[in-house]
């Protein structure tokens, strides 16, 4: 079910990371690399080798600390094979399994597990996505000013790591590794039956709970923010664009949940009643980290209730659900994902 295992053998490059790490005691490492560069796995050898570390996993598309689509904090208790054993002390939810156009939710919430691991004492170990080219690269150099790494370990095949680790020689310790000759190159189908699996692991014991819209702040969504409209007000935008229309409030514009094509005019929001369906959704404590995240089974708008999957067995420290922008089912299948403007 993952990528990276801890590897048997320890290249004298990286036995010599280990030592500056031990000598140093850095408050933030951050790992960087390209797609399938042993990024996961040098991780998992830090954390096994050095004392007194937390692990943040951001690598949000190919998540080893689950729960998927979040960014995760976890603390080793012992040695351990794959990042997939740890169990997440706290988690932010990005909601998608690419950060394109999620890098405020990604930043904010590596910033936010950092801070954590500091305040506990710990060297914060940041796995980062390989997403490292175009937008991506501007969002390695904003997630590293945001956490003000001690330590930058760039694992690089020639020099596609320098445009951004460059700006950041004299502020941190930039450490430049070769790519093992052991790292495998996944292809797109296997890290999405990788993603598959993780997602059945995660919601082998979901519960589906009924929560009413009221008990809960919803966000995410322009949904459950203004007055419902009237089945006549309803009726003319059925008249008007030939929608089926299941749901409709009046806010700062109007939100219309439709079946059926067309574009919807300036001021109203059309969202389709499929992208509903099967969502991800993140459930909240009072902290804005993220409990657990569940799955969106069924919207009763009238009733203004919602039925979510979820392995959280109770919603007690829960006050916010927060619509994601991908859907996916409980057998580990994706359904698609949605762009920002969605919902």
């Amino acid at each position: 079910m993952n990528k990276a295992k801890y590897p048997p053998d320890v290249t004298s490059d990286r036995r010599e990371l280990l030592r500056l790490l031990e000598e140093e005691r850095p408050e933030v490492v951050a790992v960087l690399g390209d797609v399938d560069t042993g990024k996961s796995t040098l991780v998992t050898l830090m954390a096994n080798q050095v004392n007194g570390v937390a692990v943040v996993d951001s690598d949000i598309g190919q998540k080893g600390v689950l729960p998927p689509a979040t960014v995760s904090l976890a603390v080793p208790e012992g040695p351990f094979e794959s990042l997939s054993e740890l169990k997440p002390l706290k988690s932010y939810f990005v909601g998608s399994i690419t950060p394109r156009e999620f890098f405020a939710e990604t930043i904010v919430g590596v910033r936010r597990l950092v801070d954590e691991a500091r305040r506990m004492g710990l060297t914060a170990i940041v796995d980062t996505t390989g997403y490292i080219r175009g937008p991506g690269r501007e969002l390695k150099r904003l997630k590293l000013e945001a956490i003000e790494p001690d330590v930058i370990v760039a694992l690089q095949r020639g020099s596609e790591l320098e445009p951004i680790v460059r700006p950041f020689e004299g502020r941190s310790t930039v450490v430049r590794l070769s790519v093992s000759e052991n790292a495998r190159e996944h292809t797109r189908e296997e890290r999405r039956r990788i993603r598959a699996e993780k997602w059945v692991a995660y919601f082998m014991e979901g519960t589906i709970h009924r929560l009413s819209v009221d008990d809960f702040v919803v966000s995410g969504t322009a949904l459950f923010h203004g007055r419902e409209l009237s089945e006549e007000e309803r009726e003319v935008f059925k008249t008007l664009f030939g929608w089926l229309v299941f749901h409709g409030e009046k806010g700062d514009g109007y939100t219309i949940v439709k079946a059926g094509p067309g574009r919807a005019p300036e001021g109203v929001k059309a969202i389709d009643v499929e992208n509903l369906s099967n969502l991800l959704v993140g459930l909240i404590d009072g902290e804005g980290f993220c409990r657990a995240v569940g799955i969106l089974k069924l919207v009763n708008f009238k009733e203004r209730w919602m039925e979510v999957l979820t392995p959280l067995k109770s919603l007690d420290d829960v006050v916010e659900v927060r619509f994601g922008r991908i859907r996916v089912r409980e057998d580990g299948e994706e359904l698609g994902l949605l762009r920002r403007e969605a919902l």
